[in-house]
């Protein structure tokens, strides 16, 4: 068979033209040769993970294994440990991937939707758990006589739980094919419905922050009230009525080992109390003064043993508030800047800014065990110890 020279020609350029539409079919998921690799991206990355995994561990076995730090409070900051230790596993790597390569995402569709979801999922759950501790911080100053503070019961496993439950199910469209819609671009990991964009900021951010808030501002009007009360109350013990005699405050060992601190107290400042301080402290703190009841009776029968918030307690409360101003700081942009991107298609917002704002939120799981350093005398103490051992 013989060809003529216009065959072959055109039997040349149908070749050349399937194999250039071969070639951009393939290459979305090759990156290009001449890629810009953000090697800043990759060091700060794999740096935020370790430092994330480290100190979320010890926050996890501080709690586990020391008494002190065995609270219901501290059982919800290890389910908020645990959120930030899954992100740094299951998450920061590849996402610190994807900043390598300049934000290209080169691996399968499938394992793009599972990392949104786990995204969503883990964030979710962060400022679920946070809003918990609000939560069950407002029923402790609340209705103290009903709150159990020795171990965990019903009502704090339930709550741990439905952070998690909550969490699942407002990401979870995502990995049963919400992601998949017409004209997807295969090189960019992203949620790809505006709505549920809308829908998951509301759900994980805008309404559970609000309420936080405000249980957070009631639970400190509640304690300094609560406070001002006891010292009220203290103060009336002490001074002399008609034909009573000046009393000191009955002392007792508190079992709790509270941290609460007599001198801030005031009270063995009186010149008719025989206890001097340091009889009372004994050097270690663990000496507590006997809080008198709310109503006082000149009857013989026993008092009725009324519920207090001793001073480990305090402080913890003290801490709470840091922590939720850190993830307030830290995420408030990344939520701003998404829905903003999500409701008005026409905004142009750089991808620097975007980038930018989503380190901000991942550095955030970083941050709380810092703060419970700071703050927490406890968790201080453990976490020197370990680094003893270590060194």
């Amino acid at each position: 068979m013989v060809f003529s020279f216009g065959e072959a020609e055109g039997c040349f350029f149908r070749q050349e033209a399937m194999v250039v539409n071969i070639s951009n079919q393939t290459s979305h998921h090759v990156p290009p040769e001449d890629s810009h690799y953000n090697y800043l991206a990759l060091v700060f990355g794999l740096l935020l993970v370790v430092i994330i995994i480290c100190g979320n561990v010890l926050v996890c076995l501080s709690v586990c294994t020391e008494k002190a730090l065995k609270t219901t409070t501290n059982y919800f900051i290890v389910s908020l440990a645990v959120a930030d230790l899954l992100l740094a596993v299951l998450v920061l790597p590849l996402y610190v991937y994807t900043e390598f390569l300049g934000g290209m995402w080169t691996l399968s569709l499938v394992l793009c939707d599972a990392l949104m979801t786990m995204d969503v999922m883990l964030c979710t759950a962060s400022i679920f758990n946070l809003c918990a501790i609000s939560v069950d911080r407002f029923i402790a100053v609340s209705i103290p006589l009903h709150y159990n503070r020795q171990q965990v019961d019903n009502r704090q496993l339930f709550l741990i739980s439905t952070t998690w439950i909550f969490a699942f199910a407002v990401a979870s469209p995502v990995i049963f094919g919400l992601n998949n819609v017409a004209g997807r671009d295969p090189n960019v990991c992203k949620l790809e419905d505006n709505n549920y964009i809308i829908y998951s900021s509301v759900c994980s951010f805008f309404i559970p922050c609000p309420i936080m808030v405000v249980l957070y501002c009631a639970m400190f009007h509640g304690l300094r009230k609560w406070e001002e009360t006891r010292k009220a109350k203290l103060r009336s013990h002490m001074s002399p009525g008609p034909g009573r005699k000046p009393q000191c405050p009955n002392l007792l060992r508190d079992s709790s080992h509270t941290d609460s601190k007599l001198d801030e107290l005031h009270l063995y400042a009186q010149q008719d109390c025989p206890f001097s301080k340091s009889y009372v402290d004994n050097g270690h703190g663990i000496q507590t003064v006997a809080y008198p009841p709310l109503k006082y009776s000149n009857r013989t029968e026993p008092e009725r043993k009324h519920a207090k918030i001793n001073g480990r307690e305090r402080k913890a409360m003290k801490v709470l508030p840091v922590v939720v101003g850190a993830f307030l700081f830290c995420w408030t942009p990344f939520f701003v800047v998404h829905i903003t991107r999500a409701v008005c298609e026409s905004c142009n917002i750089p991808e620097p800014l975007i980038s930018i704002v989503t380190w901000l939120g991942y550095v955030n799981s970083a941050l709380n065990p810092v703060i419970y350093t700071i703050f927490n005398t406890e968790f201080r103490n453990y976490f020197r110890k370990v680094l003893r051992l270590c060194w």
